[in-house]
Order: C-alpha cells, then sequence, then structure tokens
C-alpha cells in the first residue's frame, strides 16, 4: 500500500492510497460514508491473486483530502480523475459502497469513455426517490438533511457520532441483522481499524456531514441516463441502513444495470461479495 496526495487546481489537496501490483487491471473504490482511502485495505493480501489494482480516494474531508464545503456529488469526479491521471491509468472499473455508490456511478455518467463498469454495492440511491429516503435513519440522516444550515448540521453529527467517530456504533437508530452484527464483531479484531477510524474522522464530522448535505438533494448534479458502461447492483436482502429498494430503485434509472440481491446478508456483511462481480466485469470489459 502506499498514501499518496495530490494538489487540484484550485489548491485543494486529495488523498489516495493504492493496493496490488501496479501492472493490475485498475479499480477506483469510492468509500462508504463515514470512510476513507482505507476502506479496501482488506482485499490487500488478495490482489495479487485476483489481478487487481485498487486506488481508494478520500473525498473531501475524509482523511488526507481537504475540506469542500457545499460540494455536490459530481464535484467529486474531477479528483477521481486527477488521481487516475497522477498514476497513469486511463481506463479503470469503479466500486461504491453505501454513500460512494452515487460516487461511482458520477464518474461512469460524467466519464463514461473511462469507466469500464461499476460495482454499486449497498449504495442509497438517488435521493428524491421518497420510498428510498424512507428507508434512512432518522438520527445520522434526516436530521441531517433537515438541519437549517452547514453548522448546524455538524452540531446534529457531533452528537450522534462524537467529533472523533469514537460513537459510530452506537448511533444508528436501526437494529442491524445478524449478518451485520457478525461483520463488526470479525471487523473489531482488525488491527486497522484505528487507523481507519482516524481517517474517518481526521475533520471530524465535517465530511460525512458534506456527504449528507450532498446526497439530500438526490442525484440532480450527474445524469444518471448517461452510463453506458455495465452496472451491477449489490445489495443485502436484510440491509437496515440503506433498504434494499434502493436497489431496486437505482436498478430502474440506470441502463445496462443487473440487480443481485444476497440473501441473509446486511450493509456492511454484503460487501464480502463485491470480488466476484467486479471480477466477472474486469473480464467482460477487457
Amino acid at each position: 500500500m502506499g498514501d499518496s496526495t495530490l494538489i487540484m487546481p484550485d489548491g485543494r489537496t486529495v488523498g489516495f492510497a493504492t493496493y496490488g501490483p501496479d501492472s493490475a487491471t485498475p479499480v477506483v473504490w469510492c468509500h462508504g460514508g463515514p470512510g476513507s482511502r482505507l476502506e479496501p485495505a482488506a482485499l490487500a493480501p488478495f490482489l495479487d491473486a485476483l489481478g487487481l489494482r485498487v486506488i481508494g480516494i478520500d473525498r473531501p474531508g475524509y482523511g488526507l483530502s481537504s475540506l469542500r464545503p457545499g460540494r455536490s456529488i459530481a464535484d467529486f469526479v474531477p479528483d477521481g480523475l486527477a488521481v487516475v491521471d497522477r498514476l497513469g491509468v486511463e481506463r479503470f472499473l469503479a466500486v461504491g459502497v453505501s454513500t460512494g455508490g452515487a460516487y461511482a456511478l458520477a464518474l461512469a455518467a460524467m466519464a463514461p469513455d473511462r469507466v469500464r463498469a461499476v460495482v454499486a454495492c449497498s449504495a442509497m440511491s438517488d435521493m428524491r426517490h421518497q420510498p428510498s429516503r424512507d428507508t434512512m435513519s432518522k438520527a445520522t440522516c434526516h436530521d441531517v438533511w433537515n438541519a437549517p444550515d452547514r453548522a448546524a448540521a455538524i452540531d446534529v453529527a457531533r452528537a450522534v457520532f462524537g467529533d472523533d467517530g469514537s460513537l459510530l456504533m452506537g448511533s444508528a437508530d436501526v437494529e442491524l441483522c445478524a449478518a451485520d452484527v457478525a461483520f463488526i464483531a470479525q471487523a473489531a479484531t482488525d488491527p486497522a481499524q484505528e487507523a481507519s477510524m482516524r481517517a474517518q474522522f481526521a475533520n471530524g464530522v465535517q465530511g460525512y456531514v458534506d456527504d449528507r448535505r450532498a446526497d439530500g438533494p438526490g442525484w440532480a448534479s450527474f445524469d444518471i441516463t448517461s452510463v453506458t458502461c455495465p452496472v451491477v447492483v449489490l445489495h443485502g436482502s436484510d440491509d437496515t441502513i440503506v433498504g434494499p429498494v434502493n436497489a431496486h430503485h437505482t436498478t430502474s434509472l440506470v441502463p445496462h444495470a443487473t440487480l443481485r440481491i444476497e440473501e441473509s446478508h446486511g450493509h456492511l456483511s454484503v460487501t464480502a461479495f463485491v470480488v466476484e462481480p467486479l471480477m466477472h466485469l474486469a473480464s467482460a470489459t477487457e
């Protein structure tokens, strides 16, 4: 793994990390919210055998990336392309997890000549779709969306997460499915968890608040019908954080999308199934 940064034309810093051999098939990983470039680190031991090079990118306000208050989902696309350009990557696959699903799809919509395929895993849909929006947590989503301004939204998020993320595990006002409870217990034994938590909350809750303020208005900042590449929408049937209706709605919106529901899996545990469709898409789009 290598942590790196680059400076954008507006002076902002963008942080990223690479995993796997430089010569392998490149995959841009759009992390969850909260999250960071370190999210795909668990895949690192397997990437040589899989023939994948995974590029994790910190969205603004997370990890090594500068804050960018008022950003939209589409505003991430130049950051993502700047990173792959720095690495000498022309075409790539994209994975988007949870909040990151919209960012992977925005890349595909706005850079169709660069993105070979997308896996949207346990991803939020367009929040203009009320049934999808209704599945989201009051404490961690609706209360942030409904705050009158960014400062008030930060206060809401601080009360939920703690400014350092120390309240994260108890923040959800939903009951997790058994598969997600087991996933969290296993993740707690990972020595990389501390570094991941530090990166997620490098700027307190500001990155998270800016994510919510970007996705609250829905996918108005990019045209989802411009996606031309294959897309797999992967979701757990028992996801209580982002309800499966989100996956069904996204599949209905995205041209060339295939829906894959993993029975008895939740928001977190379903990430274990990302590799299979990713490898299939890598082969199918060579």
